[in-house]
């Protein structure tokens, strides 16, 4: 049985306290990220979000925005961008665009090789930068369609001139702090 976002948007209704995507007419519920990756996601998103709103470039997400892709799936990648000319108002439903920037977290539990599946189908649907930060690994890959699968680690920083011109984040920036 191939199920739709409406069908998704009753299972939601009577269970509130969960997160779900659709892929493909089937429904994924979304485990809670722990807490070290969570972490991680927010400090990103914080560090983005500041320079998107100075410069006025458009929306920064988290991983409870969903968007509907042009397939019909609803997916919501942990940290989302989208240019400000795509949507100019935020809705207050699910986000019928394609986001410009997705970001996946690995959390303790995930699979390194299905968050790069993930990523890989928002670049089939024409998102221009995917991000997977491993932070087992303190690792941060960085996808773009038709390019090599760019490797950072500490001593790098992430640009994405595509998107962000003259924003720059160390890597090691993205850890928590360790407090002694």
């Amino acid at each position: 049985m191939v199920l739709t976002i409406n069908d998704l948007d009753n299972i939601q209704q009577q269970n509130p306290e969960l997160q779900y995507e659709l892929r493909q007419g089937e429904i994924t519920i979304m485990s809670p990220s722990d807490f070290f990756s969570e972490e991680v996601g927010l400090d990103f998103s914080y560090y983005l979000k500041q320079w998107v709103n100075a410069h006025r470039l458009g929306r920064v997400t988290g991983s409870s925005a969903g968007f509907i892709m042009p397939n019909g799936d609803l997916l919501a990648p942990d940290v989302a961008f989208v240019k400000a000319e795509k949507l100019k108002i935020s809705p207050r439903s699910y986000a019928e665009v394609v986001p410009d920037l997705v970001v996946e977290i690995k959390s303790a539990s995930d699979k390194i090789n299905k968050l790069e599946k993930k990523l890989k189908k928002f670049l089939d649907f024409g998102v221009t930068v995917a991000i997977l930060i491993d932070p087992d690994e303190h690792i941060v890959k960085v996808f773009r369609s038709n390019s090599e699968v760019e490797i950072l680690t500490d001593d790098d920083v992430l640009i994405i001139p595509d998107l962000f011109p003259e924003w720059e984040l160390k890597i090691i920036d993205l850890w928590p702090e360790v407090f002694e």
